[in-house]
C-alpha cells in the first residue's frame, strides 16, 4: 500500500513541476504514471551506480553535482517514455530541482502524520 502511495505522490509531483516548468510537457496522467515508475526504476538502478563512479566531483561540489546526475536521469527517462518531452538539459535541471522539493515536502507530511505523539499526564 506504502509503495502504491509513493507512487500516485511522485505522480501528482511530476504533474505539478510540468505545470510549473515551461519547457516540459507530459501530456497524460498515464505517462505521469509510466514516468514516476521509470524514474523510480532508474533512481534505484543506475542512480547508485552514478553516485558511486562520480564520488570524487560530488565530494568537491560539496554535493551539488548530484543535481546534475537527477536531471541526467529525467533526461534519460526522456528518451525512454513517450509522452513527456523537455527542451533541453537547462530544463531538465530545474525540473529534477522542483521534482525534489515537491517530493520533499509531500514526504514531509507524510511523515508528520506517521510519528506517534507521546504526551506525559502530569
Amino acid at each position: 500500500m506504502k509503495l502504491i502511495f509513493h507512487w500516485i505522490v511522485s505522480t501528482i509531483a511530476i504533474l505539478i513541476a510540468a505545470y510549473l516548468i515551461p519547457n516540459v510537457e507530459v501530456d497524460t496522467f498515464v505517462t505521469a504514471l509510466i514516468l514516476a515508475v521509470v524514474l523510480g526504476a532508474l533512481n534505484m538502478l543506475v542512480k547508485p551506480i552514478l553516485l558511486l563512479l562520480t564520488f570524487p566531483i560530488t565530494i568537491i561540489t560539496l554535493g551539488l553535482f548530484t543535481i546534475v546526475i537527477n536531471a541526467a536521469l529525467v533526461w534519460l527517462a526522456q528518451l525512454v517514455v513517450p509522452g513527456f518531452t523537455i527542451q533541453n538539459f537547462g530544463w531538465a535541471i530545474l525540473f529534477a530541482l522542483v521534482l525534489s522539493i515537491i517530493n520533499l515536502v509531500f514526504r514531509q507530511m507524510n511523515r508528520s502524520d506517521d510519528k506517534p505523539s507521546f504526551r506525559v499526564n502530569n
